[in-house]
């Protein structure tokens, strides 16, 4: 069984219409729409499917909201549970896909497709876990200064046309086994918005691998809108400091010892 959850706040109604038109033209048993917004409005997305069960709820912040969606999948014995951003754009048969590829790999606990820009142009999405320097050289500089520590940082050098178990996958679109949330645990809720997928990557690459699989692609329009709204990258920048002070900003063993395992493993392909 497939379920899914939608986050939105304030969203746009033709843009969640789109995605939903996606997830739901895939064999999903149930999406949950989480919405974070001030007033109910976008209720009336429930006459969209019956398929779609929706949750309105005080803004508890982007991985509580789906932790919400996560809990009662768990109950109805969800056995794959998608995480889509509003943003999202893919086919029918992607959530199938990614189902028979972690079907066929009971070692994978979350499996991230190919995502291109609308354009068709590759988002590296697939990462090493950052220290303090990445985010803020990712952040902060522009995309001419320090070329080789982003590359490393993104992984550029493994081509991204082959499967890899990456430390750090991106939040913009997860195919998570439910089996694994229930042993290494759910969002951490104490981050708002931004740091919760890392914080989850880390935890599920320790348990269980975390793949890319290029062979199934989504298209995701990203906003990056902490790069836009200084209200967002307060929120970014408080949600990244919890981060690291939860896992350590110069001393992190783990993240040392996730990020050599990766790399080596891509030497061995003689890649990296």
């Amino acid at each position: 069984m497939i379920t899914a959850s939608i986050v939105a706040y304030n969203t746009d109604r033709e843009q969640l219409c789109h995605v939903l038109r996606c997830v739901l033209c895939n064999s999903v048993a149930c999406v949950y729409l989480i919405d974070n917004s001030p007033n109910d409005a976008l209720r009336v997305m429930e006459k969209f499917s019956m398929k779609i069960r929706y949750i309105h709820n005080a803004n508890i912040g982007y991985g509580g909201a789906h932790n919400l969606a996560i809990r009662e999948a768990m109950e109805l014995g969800s056995d794959y549970h998608a995480v889509v951003n509003p943003d999202i754009v893919f086919e029918e048969g992607v959530l199938e896909a990614l189902a028979v590829y972690m079907d066929a790999h009971s070692d994978a606990g979350w499996v991230m497709p190919k995502v291109e820009y609308p354009d068709g142009e590759l988002q590296y999405l697939c990462k090493l876990l950052p220290s303090p320097a990445d985010l803020i050289l990712r952040r902060f500089f522009p995309a001419s200064v320090g070329m080789r520590a982003r590359d490393r940082f993104e992984m550029r050098d493994s081509g991204y046309d082959r499967q890899i178990n990456v430390p750090f996958l991106s939040g913009c679109f997860m195919f998570l086994r439910v089996d694994a949330l229930r042993k290494v645990g759910l969002f951490d809720e104490r981050f708002f918005m931004y740091g919760e997928d890392i914080d989850l990557s880390r935890r599920m690459h320790a348990v269980y691998k975390t793949m890319y699989y290029p062979e199934v692609s989504i298209v995701h329009a990203h906003e990056r809108a902490s790069f836009k709204n200084r209200k967002m990258l307060r929120v970014h920048i408080a949600n990244i400091v919890r981060y690291f002070n939860k896992w350590g900003w110069i001393i992190d063993r783990e993240r040392r010892r996730a990020n050599r395992a990766c790399i080596e493993a891509l030497k061995g392909q003689g890649r990296g």
